[in-house]
This record gives structure tokens, sequence and C-alpha cells, in this order.
């Protein structure tokens, strides 16, 4: 889990939600990933499925039934998918998703009885590291975001302030 949390700063270096994943068989590492949507503008880009692809090419097979994974935070339904069609044999992850966790948290797809593979599921591993690696990244986020504003408001004319303001435009004229 220390690598999961090691790639989840990675993510949060290049500005994305502070995920990592690792992929282990038969106790070595094979893959890692950490989550990119934002910096690929791919929404699959979590650090599971970036990790499983990694895994599946280098082993040359989508099915990965001898594999863990290891991630900070609870699988979400897309990923949780992704790791039973790859027949994971087990997922430990470090802190539970309220909002988006198909581990449980939310649902449980793993636990899913008409399923055809059922993977062995392990939470709370290292939980408070994961939870407050993501505490401290979306802090800094409200921060930034507070800054932009205040930036803004600073900037800005008060309309009773403005004195010269332009003709309203019409259609008929040109751009």
């Amino acid at each position: 889990m220390r690598l999961a949390l090691d790639q989840a700063q990675n993510a949060w270096l290049v500005g994305e939600v502070p995920v990592g994943a690792v992929i282990l068989r038969e106790g070595r590492v094979i893959a890692t990933g950490y989550n990119r949507p934002i910096t690929t503008h791919d929404p699959t880009a979590h650090a599971e499925v970036v990790a499983l692809r990694h895994a599946a090419t280098l082993l040359g097979n989508y099915r990965l039934p001898e594999c863990e994974l290891f991630v900070t935070l609870e699988p979400c339904a897309m990923c949780a998918m992704a790791l039973l069609h790859a027949r994971f044999k087990r997922i430990v992850f470090a802190t539970h998703d309220p909002k988006t966790g198909a581990a449980g948290s939310v649902v449980d797809l793993f636990s899913q009885p008409l399923l055809n593979h059922h993977t062995r599921i392990e939470g709370g591993v290292m939980a408070e590291p994961a939870a407050q690696l993501l505490r401290d990244f979306f802090a800094e986020r409200r921060a930034q975001a507070r800054e932009r504003r205040a930036a803004r408001t600073a900037t800005c004319i008060p309309v009773a302030e403005a004195t010269e303001l332009p003709a309203p435009w019409h259609p008929s004229e040109p751009i």
C-alpha cells in the first residue's frame, strides 16, 4: 500500500485527485498507476484502470486471475467491474469512498452472487494516510478556488462606478 500511496502523490503532483494503484503477481510488482482523467482527457483513466491496462499489456492477457490490486481509494463501479472482468484474485483498498465506493460504501458489486467471478476484498489498510492525502488535496483545491474568486472580485469594477459603457451590440452590425 505504501507504493500505492507514492503513486497517489504522483497524481497530486500533476493536478489529479491523489489515487494510486499497484498490481502484484506472486508478490512482485508488475504495474502501477495513478489517476489521470484530467491530464489525459479520459474519464476512464482512474488509477486502477491505468494499472490494469499496463498489467494486461505486460502479461499479454486481459484476464489476471493470479493478480492482486492495492489501491488507495475504494474502487468505483466502473473500476470494480473492470477488475471483476479481469478476474483479480484480491483487491485491497485503503480508505472507503462514501460517494462512489462500489466495494460496500455505496454498493457492493463484488458480493453479487449472480456474477461469475468473485474477488476477495479487504478495506481499511492504511486508511488514515490515504484519507489524509485526499483531505489535504481537497483543502488545497478549495483554498486555491477562494484565492481565484478573491482575485476576480478585486479586479471587477462595480456597475455604479462604471462611467462609460459600450453601446449594446445589434445583430445587424458586423462583429
